[in-house]
Formats: C-alpha cells, sequence, structure tokens
C-alpha cells in the first residue's frame, strides 16, 4: 500500500471512475484510469483504499488529509 498512490487516485478519479477500475481488474482487464502497482493485487487495494477514503471525505465533510490519516490508523489498528 503505496499512499501517495491513494491520494493522487481520490484526488484525480471519481467514485464511479474508481468503481469501473475495480471490476475491471477484478475481471484482469485494463482499467480506464491508470492504477501504478507492483500487480493486480496491490492495484486493487490501492483503489479500494482510494474509494474508502472519497467516500469518507463526502459521508462525513473530511478533508483529503483527515480521511486519509484516519483510515491508515484503521488499517494498523486491524494489523496489531
Amino acid at each position: 500500500m503505496k499512499l501517495p498512490i491513494i491520494k493522487k487516485l481520490v484526488e484525480n478519479y471519481s467514485y464511479e471512475e474508481l468503481e469501473a477500475a475495480v471490476n475491471a481488474i477484478a475481471e484482469e482487464q485494463k482499467a480506464e484510469i491508470e492504477v501504478p502497482g507492483d500487480d493486480e493485487g496491490e492495484q486493487l487495494t490501492h483503489v479500494y483504499a482510494a474509494m474508502t477514503i472519497k467516500q469518507d471525505m463526502e459521508q462525513n465533510d473530511k478533508d483529503l488529509k483527515t480521511a486519509l490519516r484516519d483510515y491508515t490508523s484503521r488499517v494498523r489498528e486491524s494489523l496489531s
């Protein structure tokens, strides 16, 4: 998981574009948007994270920095 990639996805694409990318990657097709990552698993991780952060921003009126920090905090907690 690379935070700069996730941040760029959140800033540059709509939720719908990210969702379409997830569907394409899951079906082993090329996504309409550029999704950096070493493999399909990492690409999916980046897009799912961006979708989660974007949704949090919209539903809870958060800025990107706060939503990203909250997301990484939840990930760290789940790994402990």
